[in-house]
């Protein structure tokens, strides 16, 4: 394969052949370089053709406290009581600027997916 950037979902299948033929070539060496262009060159496709959309901020919250074996006590400095977490957490509540600094500031939970639109429970 001549290296080119991708421009067809062929291109593409195509670079992934190549990928999975030289993925265990040897750092240093022409076949590993030609191994990280192909990559990048996948992955610049990828993310043009195929972006993933920005995790939803409760995702987000819950996602931080399983990967740090966080507790929703452990949310309270954050959120106020343990009755809104528990409301933040189930969707009937949103999160407030200040929720969202401290969420931010304390856990680094991104802000940019913190503010993104939160799909809400309907109350009875």
């Amino acid at each position: 394969m001549k290296l080119r950037p991708i421009k067809t979902d062929a291109d593409y299948h195509e670079a992934l052949t190549e990928i999975e033929r030289l993925y265990d070539a040897r750092p240093g060496t022409a076949a590993a370089d030609r191994l990280e262009i192909l990559t990048t060159l996948v992955e610049a496709y990828e993310e043009e053709h195929e972006p993933m959309p920005a995790p939803d901020p409760i995702a987000a919250i819950r996602y931080t406290m399983e990967s740090r074996g966080l507790s929703g006590d452990d949310l309270v400095p954050y959120l106020g009581t343990r009755q809104r977490v528990k409301e933040v957490l189930n969707r009937q509540r949103p999160l407030t600027l200040n929720m969202i600094r401290r969420l931010h500031d304390g856990l680094g939970v991104s802000a940019d997916i913190l503010i993104r639109p939160l799909r809400m429970k309907a109350t009875a």
